[in-house]
């Protein structure tokens, strides 16, 4: 199994939304970026996710579970774009913020700290388990 970590800003997209689409879930739509859009093509059904709301909040609010390989993303007509689909699992309950985040020395490394703008990016075993830990998800599923 892999990790992952899916931004959205709560405006747009937030964690209660995802929550309504129910265990169908709902497609990633919208990325922009070859390299997150990589990311997606190396995901595996069953695979666990971060739902980190950007802009507003600024934290890790939920975990999802993509149920849907890549495929074409349905809101543009150019092929070049892709995305999967992914369903709520549950919510963080304590939200680790991102200062938070970036001052545990063990997340260091982590994509989140030193690449933030990255909408859609992986998240090591390690890194799963400390961020899980810290939302006060124990023991980390």
């Amino acid at each position: 199994m892999n990790y992952w970590l899916f931004k959205s800003e709560p405006s747009t997209f937030s964690f209660e939304m995802l929550k309504e689409k129910g265990k169908a879930g709902t497609q990633w739509d919208g990325v922009r970026n070859y390299q997150a859009r990589n990311n997606m093509r190396a995901m595996q059904i069953g695979d666990l996710g971060f739902f980190y709301h950007s802009n507003e909040g600024l934290d890790v609010v939920g975990i999802v579970e993509v149920c849907g390989l890549a495929h074409h993303d349905t809101t543009t007509d150019d092929p070049r774009w892709e995305c999967v689909d992914v369903r709520a699992v549950k919510d963080v309950p304590n939200p680790p913020t991102l200062d938070e985040i970036k001052a545990n020395e063990k997340l260091s490394k982590m994509v989140l700290v030193n690449n933030s703008r990255l909408s859609v990016q992986p998240v090591a075993p390690d890194e799963w388990k400390e961020v899980c830990r810290m939302g006060g998800l124990v023991p980390a599923p």
